[in-house]
């Protein structure tokens, strides 16, 4: 088997690939650099797929051995055509601590820049772990101290993550975590990033599994399918929800002081529904069951368009959900700042609504709600005690978020309402392409819109 085959099969089963069900016509290794010689030899690979009229680059970093260990199996590519087998390099400390010592000494490697930020102290030589719970990137732990989050899926241009932290870590914001240097090459020309070293903060905890951890117990308590509520039960999240609404309003606070605020006009709210209206009609034609819902989600989107503005717009997060929230010893801490890695490099950095990200961390109280309802013997006896939990934390979120500045949620209902919308309308199409059995979760939340 020739190296390119074995390099698209073993593509298209990684968790990360992005042409799941458009198929993969044609690859091409289009960059090629040799990071370290020997046995194991690391290189660092850019490639192109096609998938009909679209072309996406990846980047995978390929060790190559004469005899693959046991402990990295798991990792292998396949031969090289050379007879040595290739294998994903980023499980194998052999290869990874090359990189940390390369981005610690500001190194030069071909067409691979590694820089460290200037002052930026972290020790090298250590090991690496990959974490298994990313999809989209890999991020690799040395340590306790730094965290390396690889790009999958490569954007020609400046990634959003490494220039919003910078530019917060800048203005001493203590809701990001430090950047500490990062690799880039230049793709179509332009500066690309490659992957961000970053601190990594040990002792905290996901805010994902602390919210989930909060609906565990809440549907493990006696009284709850008796008709409890959710402020009765132990586990209350709602406090740290406000903490955390707080918080992004002083995020949001820091990026309008480092890359502007602007007006969008009267004719903004036509081009917004526009766009909503367009996605609806899009996950219908996907789902047919989003149907019974299009007459309500149409209204609020009417509704929206007949606002006459001005909105205000700036940098956002863009992605933003439980998932991309640490809890440390000193308060909340927001992650990947790349926006949705589907959209196009240029509408993750441009200007959107604040309330945007509002609307996606509501909707993932909802998902935290829900995702454990899925096969539970008394789900129909916890769905009231699901909302209720939703309500409770959604009302602190947005409570904190206001408190601390942000655009009041209350006083631009109609404006959350259509971006919550929105943003179930995607969930559905998504869960329907890559994890069917959660689609019940966005389908019944708008059945209760």
């Amino acid at each position: 088997m020739a190296f390119d085959d074995a390099l698209a099969a073993w593509l298209v089963r990684q968790r990360w690939f992005a042409g799941k069900g458009r198929g993969l016509r044609d690859l091409a290794i289009v960059a090629d650099t040799q990071v370290i010689a020997g046995d194991p030899e690391l290189r660092h690979m850019i490639i192109t797929v096609s998938h009909g009229t679209t072309v996406d680059y990846y980047q995978v970093l390929a060790g190559l051995r004469r005899r693959l260990p046991a402990r990295l199996k798991h990792a292998r590519i396949g031969p090289s055509g050379d007879g040595r087998q290739a294998y994903d390099a980023l499980h194998d400390s052999d290869l990874t601590r090359p990189l940390l010592a390369g981005i610690a000494g500001s190194a030069t490697i071909g067409s691979l820049q590694m820089r460290k930020v200037a002052g930026a102290s972290f020790e090298s030589g250590l090991d690496s772990l990959v974490l298994s719970a990313e999809q989209t990137n890999t991020s690799l732990v040395f340590g306790d101290q730094s965290i390396l989050k690889v790009f999958r899926r490569l954007s020609p241009g400046p990634n959003p993550d490494l220039e919003v932290t910078t530019a917060l870590a800048q203005l001493g914001s203590p809701h990001v975590a430090e950047p500490l240097g990062w690799i880039e090459t230049r793709l179509e020309g332009a500066g690309t990033t490659l992957a961000i070293l970053s601190r990594y903060m040990r002792l905290a905890s996901d805010g994902w599994l602390l919210a989930a951890t909060s609906v565990r117990d809440l549907y493990a308590t006696e009284d709850v399918a008796k008709g409890g509520r959710a402020a009765d039960a132990g586990g209350d999240f709602a406090g740290e929800a406000r903490r955390l609404g707080m918080a992004t309003a002083q995020v949001h606070a820091d990026l309008a002081a480092a890359f502007g605020t602007d007006e969008l006009g009267p004719d903004a709210a036509d081009e917004l529904t526009e766009r909503m209206f367009r996605n609806l009609d899009r996950a219908r034609a996907a789902v047919p069951e989003l149907g019974r819902h299009a007459e309500m989600i149409g209204a609020a989107y009417s509704t929206l368009g007949k606002l006459k503005g001005p909105f205000p717009v700036q940098r956002v997060h863009g992605d933003y959900h439980l998932g991309q929230v640490l809890r440390t010893e000193t308060g909340w801490v927001l992650l990947d700042f790349e926006g949705e890695p589907a959209t196009p490099l240029a509408q993750r950095r441009a200007r959107s609504s604040p309330l945007r990200d509002v609307a996606g961390m509501l909707r993932s109280f909802d998902y935290a709600a829900r995702h454990q309802l899925i096969g539970h013997p008394d789900q129909a006896a916890l769905s009231a005690v699901a909302h209720d939990w939703v309500r409770r934390n959604a009302s602190a979120f947005c409570a904190g978020y206001a408190e601390a500045g942000g655009l009041d949620p209350a006083a631009n209902e109609v404006l959350l309402r259509a971006l919550q919308l929105d943003k179930a309308v995607y969930e559905v199409l998504y869960e329907a392409r890559h994890r069917p059995s959660w689609l019940p979760i966005p389908l019944e939340s708008l059945a209760e819109f």
